[in-house]
């Protein structure tokens, strides 16, 4: 009998998703819990499962529709098919392990897992793809004969899964529709933009205090939390105080009230395949500096996975985004609405400076924080 699958709840205020990509196809036999297919909200990429066994009979919306929640997207027929064996391990991929297998044509039984209970992670594929790619060791009769006269510069070499570019002006160009997610956050930005009277100040932090602490306690605190300790898990600790210190940076302009919130909510900028998320740490000022490392590793193993659920991402009252990550020296952050500011960090670089009158070199680092001046 025809079992609907249908879309399930999205999270708070979120009614719509579109369908990203069906990860099993009609006609395929599917076991229950499988995942099938993939959402795109606003907020983040979930996955939809198999209610029942069986065999997919229907599969209603095609990738790139936009459906609401309790939309049937398909139908299984229960107990039709056997279930085929493998499904028992690929049930518990991940989307971007899935994506890596694929595009590599790889089957995950081949591959051997690092992760959690061993798991496969993204990494494991490419690296497994990579040994495969690479040549057979050449024996000594193989190897080319030394040159007597100086190389000639080796020709630029394009990356092999790079096509080059045709000769003609046609086909340099491909158009790629933005995912909801990267649409969201492109709306978000801009609107920050238009409503916020956004203004960036700059200062700079002599990182020398918190070099020294990560260099005396970087072996004893991974050995007894598990986690490397960062420089985030410090600068969340100070904002969070800074925002005890002025409330009204933690707070919000609804209308011509202003909203003063008394807990701390602090959204870190994550880098993740289908753009810019902001998982939020919550509570914060109650957070020891592992729990604030613990917490970011986890969500940015689920940013790289596309495993981020929309609880993930909301709520935050105040973010804070490490540029110096890419290198950069400098930058002006833009408002994550409807928070009031936004705090930039960035690389650290040693530059002369003057201390107790004499010119010493210090590992220095710009901070930039956004914030309405509204408020």
């Amino acid at each position: 009998m025809p079992v609907d699958i249908t879309v399930p709840q999205l999270g708070e205020s979120v009614a719509e998703a579109t369908v990203a990509t069906w990860l099993r196809q009609k006609g395929e036999t599917v076991n229950k819990d499988e995942p099938l297919l993939e959402l795109e909200t606003d907020k983040a990429t979930m996955e939809v499962y198999a209610p029942v066994s069986g065999v997919i009979t229907d599969v209603l919306h095609a990738e790139g529709a936009d459906v609401v929640v309790g939309a049937v997207v398909g139908r299984i027929t229960e107990g039709a098919g056997e279930a085929r064996t493998e499904k028992a391990v690929e049930a518990h991929l991940s989307p971007a392990v899935r994506r890596a297998l694929s595009e590599h044509g790889l089957d995950a039984a081949d591959v051997t897992g690092t992760g959690k209970d061993g798991r496969l992670t993204k990494a494991d594929v490419l690296e497994h793809a990579r040994r495969a790619a690479e040549p057979p060791p050449t024996t000594a009769a193989e190897q080319p004969l030394p040159r007597t006269v100086p190389d000639e510069p080796a020709a630029p070499q394009q990356a092999a899964s790079v096509p080059p570019s045709p000769p003609d002006p046609e086909g340099r160009e491909e158009r790629v529709r933005m995912n909801r997610l990267r649409k969201r956050i492109a709306e978000r930005l801009k609107a920050a933009q238009n409503t916020a009277a956004m203004l960036t100040t700059f200062n700079e932090a002599d990182m020398t205090a918190v070099m020294e602490a990560r260099r005396t306690y970087r072996d004893l605190f991974e050995r007894k939390h598990g986690v490397r300790l960062g420089f985030m898990s410090f600068f969340v600790h100070a904002a969070v105080q800074a925002l005890m210190e002025v409330p009204a940076v933690n707070g919000e302009i609804a209308g011509d009230e202003i909203v003063y919130k008394h807990y701390y909510h602090v959204g870190v900028a994550v880098s993740a395949p289908q753009g810019l998320v902001v998982p939020v740490l919550r509570d914060a000022d109650s957070m020891s500096l592992a729990d604030v490392e613990k917490a970011i590793a986890a969500f940015a193993a689920k940013a790289r996975d596309g495993n981020l659920v929309p609880d993930d991402l909301t709520g935050g009252t105040f973010t804070i985004s490490n540029g110096g990550i890419f290198g950069s020296l400098l930058s002006t952050p833009i408002l994550n609405p409807p928070q009031s500011a936004i705090l930039g960090m960035h690389k650290i670089q040693e530059r002369p400076v003057v201390v107790a009158g004499e010119v010493v070199a210090r590992p220095m680092m710009y901070l930039a924080l956004s914030y309405d001046h509204r408020i």
